[in-house]
């Protein structure tokens, strides 16, 4: 996947990167992908509010040297705008400091000059220095993200797990300590870099209101850093700011990125009439269960979460079944209307920071734990806008749709459910085949209870 689809980029974004272990590497791998876009081709400014390697300036194609002494950011975009024509993207520094072997930054309210001027599609800013370790925590003057800043990425390099903690391999290895409770010289693990990124002096420090943070957890170089990085992932999305992680090797430029995490909501959908089960299907029997209590269970069960349960019809019964489970009821007051009024009931009900949805019907109590875990999985491998299961090659439920196509569903009236959408994107879809055939079935009529298939 490449680190511009895993960001969720969009014209107007301006990027900071923080922290450690190759965030400079990203920048320009994420310039890039955007300015050889096809078939759009975007407009990159690259710069830094902070230091950068002479060395470095060679990863850009061009460059444009700023002095805030002796210019303005109307004196440099001529120049900038003539190597954008050439290149899509082009590098903007300040004056070079040949003693360093460094070229200094720009000043944070320049970029956001920048940012309003309209010259740009994305600006992409090295926002901190970490002399070349793989994990930091900012000091007293750093980082300096400027307000105009859409997106922070607080990046850190996997080959810090197991280091000591010590300024030999952790670039403020004290601060470190502070904001993870971590004693020095104890090898980092993956609750102390859970701490410092989720902490407001760490990797959240001086980010702009209305920001999203995306960490990116760079070298899941072997399987055992991915598990790590895996594990850093789920207690990172335990922080409220912290809309994803991003899990990938940098220098593989072919597969940058290897997975993103994020939240997946469970929308059960129980608020249906029954016409044809003739009873309240959401009350059958399924083992010791009713069908309601199976799917709230499955979902309670699985990697997703929250869990949103849509009722319309027997609120009061299916309330009770569920007695205090931790769930989120939404009533839908025009469920005859049919499926799609319970979808948008249920979409309409989501928190901030959900970056897809599984749908459940509840008529499906066969579907397991695994089946849901199964398709968050390959939502987290693929830029997929839709992920469902097979079952020997046809298609079933429950389906998974990123956040992308939320406004489209939000559209659609009737009793179809998100099928349009489905079709309209089935090209894109990816497809998990399962072994279980309980994704296919569900419960029309209680005979179906007794049928061979079925049980």
């Amino acid at each position: 996947m490449k680190l511009s689809r895993a960001l969720r980029i969009t014209p107007g974004d301006v990027v900071a990167f923080v922290g450690g272990g190759g965030k400079t590497t990203a920048m320009f791998r994420l310039a890039d992908e955007l300015a050889n876009a096809s078939p759009n081709k975007m407009r990159v400014l690259i710069t830094t509010s902070t230091r950068i390697f002479i060395t470095q300036i060679n990863l850009a194609p061009a460059y444009v040297s700023f002095n805030p002494e002796r210019q303005t950011a109307a004196d440099i975009l001529p120049h900038l705008d003539a190597a954008l024509y050439k290149h899509h993207q082009v590098l903007l520094i300040g004056p070079l400091d040949p003693a360093s072997g460094k070229a200094f930054g720009i000043p944070p309210e320049i970029i956001d000059t920048l940012a309003a001027s309209g010259h740009f599609d994305i600006i992409l800013n090295e926002a901190d220095g970490s002399r070349m370790r793989p994990f930091k925590a900012p000091a007293d003057h750093e980082p300096v993200i400027p307000s105009s800043t859409t997106l922070a990425v607080p990046v850190v390099g996997l080959d810090a797990l197991g280091q000591p903690l010590h300024n030999d391999a952790i670039h403020r290895a004290g601060r470190v300590s502070q904001l993870s409770g971590t004693p020095l010289n104890q090898p980092v693990t993956a609750d102390t870099v859970a701490a410092v990124l989720c902490h407001p002096a760490g990797g959240l420090k001086n980010v702009p209101p209305q920001t999203r943070v995306v960490p990116l957890l760079n070298k899941a170089e072997s399987p055992n850093l991915l598990a790590e990085a895996r594990e850093i992932a789920t207690k990172l999305l335990a922080c409220h700011q912290i809309e994803a992680v991003i899990i990938g090797e940098m220098e593989t430029a072919a597969r940058p990125v290897i997975e993103v995490h994020s939240r997946t909501a469970a929308i059960i959908l129980a608020a249906g009439g029954s016409s044809r089960f003739g009873s309240p299907k959401q009350l059958a029997r399924w083992g010791d269960k009713t069908f309601i209590e199976q799917a709230v269970d499955t979902a309670l069960a699985s990697q997703a979460g929250p869990v949103i349960v849509v009722l319309g019809a027997e609120i009061e019964q299916s309330r009770a079944a569920l007695a205090n489970r931790p769930i989120q009821v939404v009533i839908n007051p025009d469920w005859a209307e049919g499926q799609s009024a319970s979808m948008k009931a249920g979409l309409a009900a989501l928190p901030a920071g959900i970056s897809s949805a599984v749908f459940l019907l509840v008529d499906q109590p066969g579907v397991t734990p695994e089946i849901i875990n199964a398709l968050i999985a390959r939502h987290r491998q693929t830029p997929a806008p839709i992920v469902w299961p097979e079952f020997e090659g046809k298609r079933g439920n429950p389906v998974l749709f990123d956040r992308a196509l939320f406004p489209e569903l939000m559209q659609i009236t009737g009793d179809t459910g998100g099928r349009p959408v489905l079709l309209a994107y089935q090209n894109q879809a990816e497809r998990v085949a399962v072994e279980n055939q309980a994704v296919t079935l569900d419960y029309d009529r209680p005979e179906d209870l007794t049928r061979p298939e079925y049980t």
